[in-house]
């Protein structure tokens, strides 16, 4: 089963919060109450947002946290990376040499090709189409993919 680590989930849950109001300062306090998530989890959530510019900081008495840009201008990608690095669903599929087998595996190019497909995925979905409801369903199309795979 492919699965997002909680901190992954936790920062979409935050990230999606701040986008419905995405000109407002938040403190890491009002997150956590808000979204039910325990202060520290949230304080290490947004760190790892604001070292990727997803959230930025400001101190002083109105201080706390907010997007550094507009939420469609966010895709879930990006949050997913920063908690948990490059997007991979095998390592040859984030690079060469990773992997006993890779001199011989004659599969690599469809592992990247799904991974791809994944990472395609994800960078179609922002911010802002977290806070909308959603849709009934959402078509997927791999055609032109796999001419960009080997």
């Amino acid at each position: 089963m492919l699965r997002l680590s909680k901190l992954a989930d936790y920062a979409i849950v935050i990230a999606s919060h701040s986008a419905r109001e995405p000109e407002r300062t938040y403190t890491a306090a009002e997150v956590a109450e808000t979204v039910n998530i325990a202060l520290p989890t949230v304080q290490k959530v947004l760190k790892h947002l604001g070292r990727a510019e997803i959230f930025r900081s400001e101190r002083g008495a109105h201080g706390g946290y907010r997007l550094a840009r507009r939420p469609e201008d966010i895709h879930i990608a990006q949050i997913i990376a920063a908690l948990e690095g490059p997007i991979g669903l095998t390592e040859c599929s984030l690079a060469e040499n990773h992997c006993q087998q890779s001199d011989d595996c004659d599969i690599r190019g469809n592992w990247t090709l799904i991974n791809r497909a994944i990472r395609t995925a994800l960078e179609t979905v922002t911010l802002a189409d977290m806070v909308k409801p959603a849709p009934r369903e959402m078509p997927i199309s791999l055609s032109g993919l796999r001419a960009n795979v080997r």
